[in-house]
This record gives C-alpha cells, structure tokens and sequence, in this order.
C-alpha cells in the first residue's frame, strides 16, 4: 500500500497563519561532520545561541560502512511559517551553512534526543587525568579542535567584517597545535592560558592588528617606521602582529630577551628559533609564537608567578595589567581546559553508541 502523501493544515487567525502537519515536527539538518569531538564543540556554540530563541538543537550521528557522520540537527516545532525565515536567518548570518529539513514523527524525534544526550553525557565524564598529566600527542589532537572550533565561530567571519580573517584548516591547526605544546612545554607555560591569550587577540588567526596605532619615542631604532618627528622625538608605527598580537615595541622586547636568554634553544624545532637579527616587518607567524611564549614567561617572572597580573600584563602592560582581559582569558582557559581533559576521558573512543545511559549498562 503506498504512503499516505502529508497534508499541512493552513491555519488563519488574528495573530497571523500557520502551516502545520499534524503528528509531525519541522526538523532541519544544517551542519555534517567527520570529527567527534569538533562536532560536539560545535554543537554545544549552536546550541547555545538558537537556545535563547527558543529552539532545540540535537547532535545526532549516522553510520556508515567504515565511519560516523555526525550531523546536528535543529527542531522549531511544527509551524513551517515561523520556521522556515529562522533557519533561513541563520544561514543569511553565516551560523550555519546549510538547511535541509523535512517533517519527522515523534520517535525520531526520541530519538534525536536519546543521541544528543549520550554525547553530553560522554564529553561531561568525569576527567581521569589532568590537563598537566595528558601526552604530548593528546595535547596536540585536542589543542588542534579547540583552536579550529575558535576560529570558525569568530564572530568577524560570520559578520564579514573587513579584513575578513581565514580560520586555519585542519594542517594549519595542527601544526599550531604543535608549536603551542611545544612553546608551553619549553618556558614551562601553564598551556591553558597560553591558549587562552591565543584566543583573546586573534582566535588563532593570522590578522593584523592596531592598524595606523603609533607611539612616541625619544630615540628610533632599526626598522622602525616613522610617521613624523615633533619635541617629543619621533612618532613611530606600533601595529600588532598575527596570532598573538605583539606590537612592534614588544617584539623588539622579546627579541631583547631572547639574545639574552641561557635557555637552550636547539631543544626547540628549527622553525620556532628566532633569528640573530630581526625583521619587524617580516617575523614568521612560528616565530611569534616564540615571541609570545619568551614574552609571558618574563611576565610571569617579573611578577612573581601571580598568574593574574602576567596574564594581564599580557595586554595592559607591566605597569597596567588589565583585569578585564585577564578575566577573558581565564574564562576562555577554564573552557580550553575543560575540552582537553573531557576529550581524554573518552580515551580515543567514540561517544557514538555508547550504551552508559541505558539501566544496567554502562561503557
């Protein structure tokens, strides 16, 4: 017997029309992933902003003959005129990427939901390793999603807000991963607020910063360019630099620094070795990161190890470490942290499947 083909009903009222399917509700699949874990990131930054709407979001997955699929899924009730310009909305803001929706019925709904919860359940286990006590090859593969799942929920990107940053793919990110591990590792760095200052000034992106900002200086030096002379010396250009944004002032600092530092540095690979002499126009985005860690780690010195004024110290200046901007970064170092250790917890297995929520059973 063929099925019955859905009917909508057309409602009319004075608060405007609907479009209904009875037994059914409106579900739209907007976003497919490969990876557990980002997938999982990225639905819990969804499901957090359509939440304040008012609408449910589910992330669900597929088997296929050698892998998993893991889709999130939205749900906006059962009126298609009221859902439809939201998912719609969405996608025109750059949330999402795609809508396919269909009508489902209430099992598959169940369903959906039984799923999202065993994720949740899974990537809130309690962590049985710290942060400090992961491999080095864990730190990397998770530090890896947490700087693509920061990149790609800039919100610069999703307004197109000129210079439109490039979130770094899957190779780039690893390979920042590695050399964030490494730096931290070397100055003996706690890694979390290295990520989170990471997170603060650019969200792991390679974008300029403090465009046309400009300093006075008694005394020029090498490389600096200047804007104009006046009774104060000469006013010169101040701009920040990639993923970490270290001004030209500071970077001439940590390259200081550095000509003066004991450390051993042929233990570091040879990209992230700083150069004898320095080009302020020209710093590799690896050496940067150097810079940065040599540049936090005199901070957290200078300060005695109070993490809080290095943090701030960071931004503000050692004179003037700015609160405000050490409370980002502990807020976004406390969720870097969190992922990290929550990930580990799973030891490499998939969340999908797990049976730990069904009475008796547990994984």
């Amino acid at each position: 017997m063929p099925a019955r083909p859905l009917s909508p009903i057309v409602s009319l009222s004075a608060s405007g029309a609907s479009v209904r399917t009875p037994g059914r509700t409106l579900v739209a699949d907007v976003a497919t992933f490969e990876d557990e874990i980002f997938a999982y990131l990225m639905f819990g930054y969804l499901r957090g902003l359509v939440m304040r709407d008012g609408y449910r979001a589910w992330l669900t997955y597929e088997r296929h003959d050698k892998s998993i699929s893991y889709v999130i899924r939205l749900e906006a009730g059962n009126d298609l005129l009221t859902a439809l310009p939201y998912f719609y909305k969405l996608r025109a803001i750059g949330v999402i990427a795609r809508v396919s929706d269909r009508w489902v019925i209430a099992p598959v709904v169940s369903r959906y939901a039984y799923e999202s919860l065993i994720f949740d359940k899974a990537y809130n286990l309690t962590p049985g390793r710290k942060l400090e006590h992961l491999s080095r090859a864990e730190l990397i593969a998770y530090t890896r999603r947490f700087i693509r799942f920061k990149a790609v929920t800039d919100g610069r990107i999703r307004r197109r807000i000129e210079p439109v940053p490039s979130p770094p793919d899957g190779r780039e990110a690893h390979q920042l991963a590695e050399d964030i591990v490494t730096v931290a590792d070397f100055y003996g760095l706690p890694l979390d607020l290295f990520l989170g200052i990471g997170a603060m000034e650019n969200n792991y992106m390679n974008v300029k910063g403090d465009i046309g900002n400009a300093i006075w200086k008694r005394r020029t030096h090498k490389g600096d360019v200047i804007v104009k002379h006046g009774k104060k010396g000469a006013l010169v250009l101040n701009e920040s630099s990639g993923v970490w944004q270290i001004t030209r002032e500071t970077l001439r600092y940590a390259h200081r620094l550095y000509l003066h530092d004991k450390r051993d540095y042929s233990r570091l690979p040879e990209h992230l070795r700083p150069p004898r002499e320095i080009d302020l126009n020209d710093v590799p985005p690896e050496i940067l990161t150097t810079y940065a860690g040599l540049f936090f780690r005199d901070l957290l010195d200078y300060f005695g190890g109070d993490v809080a004024k290095a943090v701030g110290a960071y931004n503000g200046g050692p004179g003037n470490p700015n609160p405000h901007y050490e409370a980002g970064v502990r807020s976004v170092a406390g969720h870097a942290r969190r992922v990290l250790e929550h990930a580990a917890a799973l030891q490499g297995r998939p969340a999908a499947g797990m049976t730990f929520l069904v009475p008796g059973r547990s994984e």
